[in-house]
Formats: structure tokens, sequence, C-alpha cells
């Protein structure tokens, strides 16, 4: 694939559930992602963030085929992923890994951090197994972790040491690209800048390109070049992470930016306050699906009953009737 076109490229992503009930399939599908695209560079991060529900954790995991896929295609390195077989997923595999949000969740109690590093060493036969111990501990170090952590077992760690742990594991097999999935979110504040910090310096030693999720714009904006904002399964606006900052097209990104915190105490921001609860992802509203909560001055009919499409206003590409 030539390189303008970047290393992923996602093409109209679609994912719907079915949910059932005490008797029987309900009719309509939830549809937790309904056509996403975007593309990432080789070594580019970029932040994918909105709300629980949203969708954005579905993008990552269908990406990587962790679940398949309703609709689209998604093209890495020149390979389709949606038509390799088992065998080809999983050499390709190596070159594409996952940061879960929830770093003891992730890892198996009863296996030695040691053991759990180098699994997919073993797998992909990636050493002699005489160098693997050696291998291992020079991979707790880059994360920031004393190699005798090899000896122990996961719940003898903090949860920043747990997630490092989970860095160390997704990085033993040499990947080009990961999919972090709210890798900080069950962390405290404090730990959650080492983290974010660690996996800056992890993408410009190794040429990583991440696709970082999150729901906090302020943690996306200390590691992102480009942000796409999600919701309900949508993509409502994209654009480079400090033009989207500055000037939000979208009104429920505008929204989101009123609801991060603010490190500067002398900064004073008003808070926007979205009514109701987000609508249902296998009922949308018809038109933009955000009109029900949009507090745009100029919101009208057409509104309700004409989706919009993402269309590019300076910067950014914005799924709003008015975003000028």
């Amino acid at each position: 694939m030539s390189d303008h076109r970047g290393l992923l490229e996602v093409v109209d992503l679609v994912k719907h559930f079915r949910t059932t009930g005490l008797f029987r399939t309900t009719a309509s599908p939830v549809r937790a992602v309904d056509g996403v695209s975007f593309t990432i560079a080789q070594g580019e991060t970029l932040g994918l963030v909105g709300e629980s529900g949203c969708g954005k954790s579905t993008v990552g995991r269908t990406i990587l085929r962790l679940e398949e896929p309703t609709g689209g295609s998604v093209q890495f390195e020149g390979h389709d992923i949606f038509s390799l077989t088992p065998s080809e997923l999983r050499t390709l595999r190596r070159r594409m890994q996952i940061v879960f949000q929830d770093p003891y969740g992730s890892l198996n109690p009863r296996m030695r951090v040691g053991r759990a590093v180098a699994e997919g060493i073993e797998i992909h036969r990636l050493a002699p197994r005489a160098e693997i111990p050696e291998r291992v501990g020079s991979l707790l170090a880059e994360v920031g972790l004393d190699p005798d952590a090899a000896e122990r077992y996961p719940h003898e760690f903090s949860g920043g040491q747990r997630q490092r742990i989970g860095i160390a594991r997704a990085l033993a097999v040499e990947p080009v690209f990961l999919v972090c999935d709210e890798p900080v979110s069950s962390l405290d504040v404090s730990v959650q800048a080492q983290v974010v910090n660690l996996l800056a310096e992890l993408q410009r030693a190794r040429g990583l390109s991440l696709l970082f999720i999150a729901h906090d714009l302020a943690i996306v904006r200390q590691l992102a070049q480009r942000t796409l904002v999600m919701y309900l399964g949508r993509v409502v606006e994209t654009a480079p992470t400090e033009s989207l900052l500055a000037t939000p097209r979208h009104p429920y990104t505008q929204a989101l930016i009123s609801a991060a915190p603010e490190p500067d105490p002398t900064v004073t921001r008003s808070r926007i306050v979205l009514g109701g609860e987000p609508p249902s992802p296998s009922a949308p509203p018809s038109g933009c699906a955000f009109h029900p909560r949009c507090f745009h001055p100029k919101k009208d009919t057409r509104c309700q009953r004409e989706r919009p499409e993402l269309r590019q206003v300076g910067d950014s590409a914005a799924a709003c009737h008015h975003a000028e």
C-alpha cells in the first residue's frame, strides 16, 4: 500500500449486535458502529473519543477482528483484514496488538508475569527458548519495571504497574500498531500521566502507530496528532487535535471539551450540561442523532429530518448542518 493511504485504512466500518430477550431475538439490532472511516499513518497517534456507549471500543476490537464485522473494510499494510483466514490472521496479529482497559482482567492471575510476557514470543517463535528470559527482562525494563518482576504474580502489583505489564506483553511480539482501549481510565490521576508519558516514549522509540481510545480529551491532547469524536456509532467530527480543542465545530465536541478538567486554576470555563440521556443505539433518532440533546442556537427542523454527513469546515470535518 502506498504511504499516502496510511498504515491502516478503515472504510465504512459497521458492527451491529443482535439483542436477545427472554423468548426471542429483538428485531432492531444495536448499531454499535454505523459507518466509521479513517486512516492512520505510520508513526501517527489517532485519538478516538466519546462518552461511554458511543461505540469507540467496538471500533478498536472490530479492527483487530476480536469482534466480527457487520460491514465495511479494514486494510492494514495492504492486507484486507476481514478476508484473512485464521492462520493468516494469526500471522498478522504480530503486527497489531491491543492494550486493554482493565490491566488486571487482561492478565491471567495464576500466571507469573514473565510467563505472560513470554507467551507471544513463544507462540510466534521470535527467540530461541534460552534467550526468552533475557528478552522478557529487557521488555519489563523498557516499560519501567524491575526485570525481577518476571517471577511475581499480577496481584502483587499496583494498577499502574499491571498496565505496564500489559504494555510489555503487547510489545513482546514487536508490533507496529497498537490499539490502546482506554488504557488509563481505571488508574489514579497521578498514575495516568506516567502511563501516557510511557506510551509517548515507546511510540517515538519504536515508531509505533496508535489508535488511542479515551473519553478524556485532556489525555488525548498529550498523545494524538489527530482526533475523531464519536456519537452513537458515528464520527461527528475529526480534526488535528489542537484545532479541534481550539475551535470545535460540532456542539457535541463543544460539550465534551467543556467537561474536561482544566489544570489551570486561573482559567474559568463554562460547563455545557447536555439534557437527557444518550439515545439507544438500537433506536437512533431520525436526522441528526444528536438533535434531541443539541443546544445549537440554529437547530431547526432540518436537523430532525436530514442526517448530516461529514463535511470540511476549516481544519475540521464535522457532521453538523450548522458547523460554520
